[in-house]
Protein backbone atom coordinates (compact mmCIF):
# COMPACT_ATOMS: atom_id res chain seq x y z
CA UNK A 1 0.00 0.00 0.00
CA UNK A 2 2.01 3.12 -1.31
CA UNK A 3 0.40 6.51 0.62
CA UNK A 4 0.62 9.54 -0.84
CA UNK A 5 1.22 13.00 1.27
CA UNK A 6 -0.23 16.47 0.93
CA UNK A 7 2.27 19.70 1.95
CA UNK A 8 0.35 21.88 4.48
CA UNK A 9 2.66 24.70 5.86
CA UNK A 10 5.72 22.83 7.11
CA UNK A 11 4.22 19.35 7.13
CA UNK A 12 3.45 16.42 5.28
CA UNK A 13 -0.26 15.26 5.42
CA UNK A 14 -1.35 11.28 4.85
CA UNK A 15 -3.72 11.19 2.24
CA UNK A 16 -6.24 8.81 3.60
CA UNK A 17 -9.13 8.02 2.63
CA UNK A 18 -12.03 5.35 3.19
CA UNK A 19 -13.03 3.40 -0.01
CA UNK A 20 -16.01 4.14 -1.45
CA UNK A 21 -18.86 2.04 -0.24
CA UNK A 22 -22.25 0.55 -0.78
CA UNK A 23 -25.83 2.13 1.34
CA UNK A 24 -25.60 -0.25 4.15
CA UNK A 25 -28.75 -0.42 6.41
CA UNK A 26 -27.41 -1.17 9.95
CA UNK A 27 -29.91 -1.43 12.50
CA UNK A 28 -30.09 -2.05 16.38
CA UNK A 29 -27.67 -4.77 16.70
CA UNK A 30 -25.26 -3.74 13.90
CA UNK A 31 -25.20 0.15 15.71
CA UNK A 32 -24.83 -2.38 19.09
CA UNK A 33 -21.64 -3.86 17.83
CA UNK A 34 -20.27 -0.90 16.37
CA UNK A 35 -20.56 0.76 19.82
CA UNK A 36 -19.02 -2.37 21.72
CA UNK A 37 -15.82 -2.51 19.01
CA UNK A 38 -15.91 0.97 18.78
CA UNK A 39 -15.21 0.98 23.08
CA UNK A 40 -13.75 -2.81 23.48
CA UNK A 41 -11.15 -2.86 19.98
CA UNK A 42 -10.06 -0.34 19.29
CA UNK A 43 -7.95 -1.44 16.46
CA UNK A 44 -10.25 -4.16 14.74
CA UNK A 45 -12.35 -1.38 14.48
CA UNK A 46 -9.93 0.90 13.21
CA UNK A 47 -8.52 -1.31 10.68
CA UNK A 48 -12.10 -2.71 9.16
CA UNK A 49 -13.11 1.44 9.14
CA UNK A 50 -9.72 1.91 7.10
CA UNK A 51 -10.15 -1.24 4.95
CA UNK A 52 -13.69 -0.27 4.25
CA UNK A 53 -15.72 -3.31 5.64
CA UNK A 54 -17.09 -1.91 8.44
CA UNK A 55 -20.15 -0.99 7.35
CA UNK A 56 -21.04 -4.50 5.27
CA UNK A 57 -20.10 -6.33 8.51
CA UNK A 58 -22.33 -4.69 10.49
CA UNK A 59 -25.14 -5.25 7.92
CA UNK A 60 -24.27 -8.67 8.33
CA UNK A 61 -24.11 -8.79 12.02
CA UNK A 62 -27.70 -7.28 11.82
CA UNK A 63 -29.26 -9.30 9.37
CA UNK A 64 -28.11 -12.53 10.98
CA UNK A 65 -29.44 -11.25 14.34
CA UNK A 66 -32.83 -10.53 12.74
CA UNK A 67 -32.75 -13.70 10.94
CA UNK A 68 -32.38 -15.29 14.36
CA UNK A 69 -35.23 -13.09 16.19
CA UNK A 70 -37.61 -13.95 13.30
CA UNK A 71 -37.17 -17.97 13.93
CA UNK A 72 -36.70 -18.09 17.50
CA UNK A 73 -39.37 -16.26 18.59
CA UNK A 74 -42.18 -18.64 17.37
CA UNK A 75 -40.45 -21.66 18.02
CA UNK A 76 -39.87 -20.60 21.97
CA UNK A 77 -43.32 -19.33 21.28
CA UNK A 78 -44.56 -22.99 20.00
CA UNK A 79 -42.61 -24.79 22.53
CA UNK A 80 -44.28 -22.49 25.35
CA UNK A 81 -48.01 -23.17 23.96
CA UNK A 82 -48.08 -19.27 23.72
CA UNK A 83 -50.26 -19.27 20.66
CA UNK A 84 -53.84 -17.54 19.27
CA UNK A 85 -55.87 -19.49 21.74
CA UNK A 86 -53.92 -17.76 24.84
CA UNK A 87 -54.41 -14.35 22.97
CA UNK A 88 -57.83 -15.04 22.95
CA UNK A 89 -58.56 -16.15 25.99
CA UNK A 90 -56.20 -13.56 27.81
CA UNK A 91 -54.56 -10.62 26.02
CA UNK A 92 -52.17 -9.42 28.46
CA UNK A 93 -50.82 -12.74 29.72
CA UNK A 94 -50.05 -13.34 25.71
CA UNK A 95 -48.45 -10.17 26.01
CA UNK A 96 -46.38 -10.80 29.63
CA UNK A 97 -44.80 -14.26 27.87
CA UNK A 98 -44.21 -13.18 24.43
CA UNK A 99 -42.36 -10.06 25.93
CA UNK A 100 -40.52 -12.52 27.78
CA UNK A 101 -39.70 -14.81 24.98
CA UNK A 102 -38.42 -11.87 22.93
CA UNK A 103 -36.41 -10.55 25.97
CA UNK A 104 -34.20 -14.18 26.31
CA UNK A 105 -33.69 -14.10 22.41
CA UNK A 106 -32.60 -10.78 22.46
CA UNK A 107 -30.33 -11.79 25.53
CA UNK A 108 -29.15 -15.02 23.49
CA UNK A 109 -28.38 -12.84 20.47
CA UNK A 110 -26.50 -10.22 22.54
CA UNK A 111 -24.19 -12.71 23.55
CA UNK A 112 -23.69 -14.57 20.47
CA UNK A 113 -23.00 -11.72 18.03
CA UNK A 114 -23.41 -8.17 19.37
CA UNK A 115 -20.69 -8.64 22.43
CA UNK A 116 -18.77 -12.03 21.69
CA UNK A 117 -15.14 -12.42 20.75
CA UNK A 118 -16.28 -14.93 18.63
CA UNK A 119 -15.44 -12.65 15.38
CA UNK A 120 -12.14 -11.30 16.77
CA UNK A 121 -10.42 -13.84 14.56
CA UNK A 122 -12.27 -13.12 11.50
CA UNK A 123 -10.78 -12.13 7.97
CA UNK A 124 -10.63 -8.14 8.26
Amino acid sequence: MKLTYSQCGDYLIPNLTVPDEQHYNIGKYGMLRREYLKKHHQGTYTVMLLHGTLLKYLAEIDKTCHEMLDRLVPQMAEREGVNEKLKAADQMEWVRRMNGIKSRVEEILYHDYVYEEAYKNEEI
